[in-house]
């Protein structure tokens, strides 16, 4: 992890004296004790990161700001490619001393590396704990690595990174399919990514739909997606979020991975999270993979648990009248 190289490169190189420093997507919890924090600012679209490190005491955003200079900037390399390339395009252009580059073998440090050295002058890197840091002089031009929210050629608005960017997610398409033609009250989107589910719930008589989305950049992208007024989008932790009021519905397709670690934990927590949103009669329509073990999970926070059919590779719940503790 960078906690173990960026002290070895910081050794290496001397940041300058003063000026802002930019962290982009650094994971949670990650050390950064090796910069002067009272200058940090990491910069993560998740929810969840910026929580943990504002809770440490950083400044923390979603997304790189355009009307500051950063004397150093840090990028730590993400899986998606496209999207590390536009990370590391948005340092170069606000950067006015180096732009470090950081990632596990696995995140692709050497190939990122290796496509750096063709267009820049690039340090030799530094490798320890199974990955790399390297760095170069900011200012260059990556306007062709830019990217953000844009339209698919399918009619969606995605972007690099987001859950599901080049095609529809299979199991969404089904839970979509599956929704009753007739809903009614305010529907709770856990989880919405880009706002495929959503999308379809508002072609119902609802009166409102929350789209609680941990990613800022999936949320952007479901900004372009549903456009409906009845729409309301919250950047947060949905298994955290708390609604205005109780909502009659929630429908969900709930994560289940922690970086490359399959984690059913977090499907459980969002099992969790849609019985304490819910109305007492208020339902639950939920897709999931065949072989997580859910069943425990719902039957501890739901009376009723129907099971509606999905196929060999996905299962369809529509769970009912969520439990209440008691006291």
């Amino acid at each position: 992890m960078i906690t173990d190289r960026l002290p070895l490169a910081l050794e290496a190189v001397t940041l300058p004296g003063d000026g802002p420093v930019a962290v982009l997507h650094p994971a949670v919890g990650v050390d950064l004790s090796a910069l002067p924090q009272d200058r940090v600012l990491v910069v993560s679209p998740m929810a969840t990161v910026c929580a943990g490190f504002a809770a440490r005491g950083y400044d923390v955003r979603a997304d790189m700001p355009d009307d500051v200079r950063f004397a150093a900037s840090i990028v730590c390399l993400t899986r998606a490619r496209a999207e590390a390339q536009a990370l590391i395009a948005a340092a170069m252009a606000r950067t006015d001393g180096l732009v470090i580059v950081d990632g596990q073998k696995t995140d692709g440090a050497d190939s990122m590396l290796k496509a750096l050295r063709k267009r820049v002058e690039i340090s030799a890197p530094i490798s320890k704990a199974h990955g790399k840091i390297y760095w170069t002089q900011g200012g260059a031009d990556f306007t062709d690595w830019a990217r953000g929210p844009e339209l698919h050629p399918g009619g969606f608005w995605t972007a690099p990174g987001v859950f599901s960017a080049d095609a529809v997610d299979p199991a969404s398409e089904m839970l979509a399919q599956a929704l009753p033609d007739v809903m009614a009250g305010t529907v709770a989107d856990l989880g919405a990514g880009w706002g495929y589910l959503s999308a379809h719930i508002l072609t119902r008589d609802v009166k409102a739909v929350h789209l609680v989305e941990v990613h800022d950049m999936a949320l952007q992208c479901a900004r372009h997606n549903v456009t409906d007024p009845r729409a309301q989008f919250h950047w947060a932790d949905a298994t955290t979020w708390t609604p205005p009021e109780q909502v009659d519905a929630v429908v969900m397709n709930p994560p289940f991975h922690a970086g490359r670690t399959a984690d059913p934990s977090l499907g459980r927590a969002f099992i969790a999270a849609a019985a304490r949103v819910l109305k007492p009669h208020g339902a639950l329509w939920m897709v999931a993979n065949r072989h997580l073990p859910y069943e425990a999970a719902l039957a501890k926070a739901f009376t009723k648990t129907v099971d509606l059919d999905g196929d060999a590779r996905f299962k369809l719940v529509r769970a009912e009248r969520p439990k209440r503790k008691r006291g």
